[in-house]
């Protein structure tokens, strides 16, 4: 089937006014067309919008940023296993629709140059842009859509064949500028369209020429559609991407004021400390710091002292990550959650944060935190609607308790009174303390527990840990692995405990399941392994959920009913991004709430750039 041009050309027109409803005729459902879509309601940003509003739209274009990355890597495949792909190897894909960050839950067409839906959601139309192309100049296609969702369907991450699998019935090329999507009869409707448009799409005359195979690690990087292109890469070492001059879709509204820089650079070190040297050394320009001992002790270098380095504190709107060491509910000595609490006990955040990571710090209680949607207090009447048919699978104290929160301890490292209640639940759990102050099952087990860990600077954080454990009569020890050991044992399970971010977003989706669903316990990313009837269902009623009310009471009663399971022992977050870079970029004086966006909408400032330079300060 083949659009007449002119009904074509006749939507676009409207579109400049208003998302366009067509009338249903011959009891037909009625069709939109539009140029973005919300979760709930309306994109804000009308059809005709020249720009996202947090960009700066005359953001001059040149020069380079340049940031570190930890380890290596080895592939420029990052939808495999094998491999450790680099940080930019997905920045040449290009996705049919791109979020805008001063929103929650809105979409925009990107590569698409509208779609169109009837207001079942039950199927979709991406019209594309006939304008795209791929950075070897050959056009992009319906074709290349249709290629890349079968070939993640089929062939991706096993979590993301499940999710995309359950929710699309079929695709189908209706010609060379529109696919179409079928959803799943019994597949709830309420984003399936911003799922679906954020797929990545692959140039499928590049993969049969290069017989690339998604599945294996790759040396050749994708040849995609987006503003950048490979520039120089060391294996291993270093990886930059240049601007393409020819970049199809630089004038779009979505992109004016974005990809500014002629070029982006990552330098790879073996750890935090040699990072930073370089950052001192002006090897790279650009530092999100996330060490707090770094950001209250070691700014003190030259460049730093000159300003030739400047500091700056922003807000951060986004939900926070959710940092926490992780138990592997895999092996038999975590599945009590006893053991489990017990070892959340002795861990003293009050002490580590005012004494190694000078106070700037919160304690991460929920997987909402820094928002609205975290559960508080005891549960809600809506919530309890929820729990109630689903206590039996979770812990007692759903129904009646307060959301659990972690617990505070002195400001001594080893809080004594958490000690005796950590003692006292492990006794319970049957581990008692041997001649040797060692705590042992009725098989004569130790109960040993290894913190994996690749990060060098975390070491300072884990060791007091690890004694107070100790003092609890459990084997505890930090296991300082590097980055390739540490990939291959999360990726396998072989782990007691590792640190995972699971924070989550502001709607509940496939990725909720990839994180928490039974089906994907074997997937990395479940890393605790949790598998939970009354988890599952509180995802399927989230995913179905139709109204931001039913939705927001959902969320706090999945984030309640995941604290109750105590399958973390959580870290921290900061509500600000703390950076430092070489004073020569700039960005909007309003920022976005749910995007830092260096590498997306901040600029060069050639003079200042010039400055450094002249001082010697950069290399």
């Amino acid at each position: 089937m083949t659009k007449p041009f002119l009904r074509q050309a006749s939507i676009i027109a409207l579109l400049a006014v208003a998302p366009f409803a067509a009338a249903a005729q011959d009891g037909q459902e009625k069709t939109i067309t539009s140029h973005g879509i919300a979760v709930f309601g309306e994109p804000e940003l009308p059809a005709d919008y020249k720009h996202l509003r947090y960009v700066n739209p005359d953001a001059p274009k040149g020069g380079e940023i340049s940031e570190w990355g930890q380890g290596g890597f080895d592939s420029h495949n990052p939808f495999t296993h094998r491999g450790r792909a680099t940080a930019l190897s997905i920045m040449p894909l290009e996705r049919l629709m791109e979020d805008a960050v001063d929103e929650r839950g809105s979409s925009y067409c990107l590569l698409c140059e509208t779609i169109e839906y009837p207001e079942s959601r039950d199927w979709v139309i991406f019209h594309l842009r006939p304008e795209a192309k791929f950075s070897d100049g050959t056009p992009l296609t319906a074709h290349d859509v249709l290629f890349s969702f079968e070939l993640l369907r089929d062939k991706g991450l096993s979590s993301y064949r499940t999710g995309i699998s359950r929710m699309v019935s079929k695709a189908e090329v209706l010609d060379d500028h529109s696919v179409k999507f079928y959803f799943a009869p019994d597949y709830p409707r309420r984003d399936v369209i911003q799922q679906v448009g954020s797929q990545v799409i692959f140039s499928r005359a590049d993969f049969e020429k290069n017989k690339r195979d998604i599945e294996q690690s790759s040396n050749l990087p994708f040849i995609g559609s987006g503003p950048y292109i490979l520039d120089k890469v060391e294996m291993g070492r270093s990886i930059s991407v240049r601007r393409n001059p020819d970049y199809w879709g630089k004038d779009l509204p979505i992109n004016v004021g974005r990809h500014n820089f002629d070029r982006i650079r990552v330098e790879y070190f073996a750890d935090y400390d040699a990072a930073f040297e370089a950052f001192k050394a002006g090897i790279y320009t650009f530092r999100n710091e996330v060490s707090s001992i770094h950001w209250a002790t070691r700014y003190d270098f030259p460049a730093f002292k000159n300003g030739s380095v400047v500091k700056e504190t922003l807000p951060n709107g986004n939900i926070a990550s959710g940092q926490a060491w992780v138990f592997n509910l895999r092996r038999e000595k975590f599945q009590d959650i006893r053991v489990r609490e017990a070892i959340g006990l002795v861990f003293n955040f009050e002490w580590t944060n005012e004494t190694l990571m000078y106070g700037l710090n919160t304690r991460v209680n929920s997987f909402w935190d820094n928002s609205d949607l975290k559960a508080e207090g005891p549960p809600t009447p809506g919530e309890l609607a929820l729990l109630e048919p689903l206590a039996k699978d979770l812990p007692e104290g759903i129904l009646t308790e307060d959301a659990v929160v972690q617990p505070v301890s002195s400001n001594s490292q080893l809080d004594r009174g958490n000690l005796r209640k950590a003692a006292r639940l492990l006794d319970e759990a049957g581990w008692k303390v041997g001649s040797d102050g060692i705590r042992r099952n009725d098989k004569n087990e130790t109960l040993k527990v290894e913190f994996l860990n690749a990060n060098q600077s975390f070491d300072r954080i884990i060791n007091p840990f690890v004694q107070n454990l100790r003092a609890v009569g459990i084997d505890a020890t930090n296991a300082r692995v590097d980055d390739a050991e540490m990939e291959t044992r999360t990726r396998s399970h072989d782990f007691d405990i590792v640190t995972d971010s699971l924070g989550q977003s502001f709607y509940m989706g496939g990725g909720t399941e990839q994180y928490f669903g039974s089906e994907n316990v074997g997937d990395v990313f479940n890393s605790m392994g949790l598998a939970n009837p009354a988890i599952d269902q509180l995802m399927k009623l989230g995913i179905a959920a139709t109204t931001q009310e039913e939705m927001d009471n959902i969320i706090k009663a999945f984030d309640r009913s995941l604290r109750a399971l105590r399958f973390w022992v959580p870290q921290w977050y900061k509500a600000d991004y703390t950076l430092a870079y070489y004073d020569m970029y700039a960005h909007p004086d309003t920022m976005p709430p749910y995007a830092l966006g260096e590498l997306d909408f901040w600029w060069y400032d050639a003079d200042k750039a010039e400055k450094l330079k002249q001082a010697g300060a950069l290399r």
